[in-house]
C-alpha cells in the first residue's frame, strides 16, 4: 500500500498484532466461502468481464483488518489483510461490516448509501459498479449461502449480524 495521509494515522499499542491474528484466524473460512462460491456462481465472475483482474480492497472500517478480493477464476483471491501491509487496489469500498454485508444482497441502496456519506468508494469505479451489477444479478442470497455452509451455528450468527444492523440503523426516539 502506499502511503497516504491514511496509513500514517497512529496506530495504538497492539492494534497491529490484533490485526494480524485476526486475519489469520478468518482467513481459512475465507479460503473456503470463495472456493464454495466460485463453484457454484461461475457467472458471477463471468460478469466481471475485464474486471476479473482487479484488486478490490473492501474495508469494513470497524473490524481489525481489511479483505483483499482479485476475482479471477484462475488466481482467486480473498484474504484478510492488515491494512498496513493491503495491497495496492484498483479500487477501494469501505464502510461499516453490516452495510457492506447488506449490499452484498442488495438489501440496501449502495447509491443511497454512497450518497449519504455511509460507503466510500474510490479507485475504479465502473469495477465496482461491475462487481455490485453481478451481484445483484445473482439468485438467491450469498450471505445465506456463505451462512449455511456453517450450518446452525452460521444461520445464528448471521441473524444475529442482520438483527445488529437493524438495530443500529433504526432511528432513535427521544423523549
Amino acid at each position: 500500500m502506499t502511503p497516504t495521509s491514511e496509513s500514517k494515522v497512529r496506530v495504538r499499542p497492539g492494534e497491529r498484532a490484533i490485526a494480524r491474528l485476526a486475519c489469520l484466524a478468518v482467513q481459512p473460512l475465507l479460503t473456503r466461502v470463495v472456493r464454495r462460491v466460485a463453484a457454484q456462481h461461475p457467472s458471477l465472475f463471468a460478469r466481471l468481464g475485464p474486471h476479473q483482474t482487479t484488486d478490490f480492497l473492501i474495508d469494513p472500517v470497524e473490524l481489525p483488518f481489511a479483505l483483499h478480493l482479485r476475482p479471477d477464476p484462475q488466481a482467486l483471491v480473498f484474504r484478510a489483510v492488515p491494512r498496513d501491509t493491503a495491497p495496492q487496489a484498483g479500487a477501494t469500498i469501505r464502510g461499516r461490516f453490516l452495510l457492506l454485508l447488506e449490499l452484498i444482497d442488495a438489501e440496501q441502496d449502495g447509491d443511497a448509501a454512497f450518497f449519504s456519506r455511509d460507503l466510500e468508494v474510490s479507485g475504479d469505479t465502473e469495477a465496482v459498479v461491475r462487481l455490485r451489477n453481478a451481484l445483484d444479478d445473482m439468485d438467491g442470497s450469498l450471505a445465506e449461502e456463505t451462512s449455511a455452509m456453517f450450518g446452525t451455528p452460521g444461520r445464528a450468527v448471521l441473524a444475529r449480524l442482520r438483527r445488529a444492523y437493524t438495530d443500529a440503523t433504526k432511528p432513535r426516539e427521544y423523549a
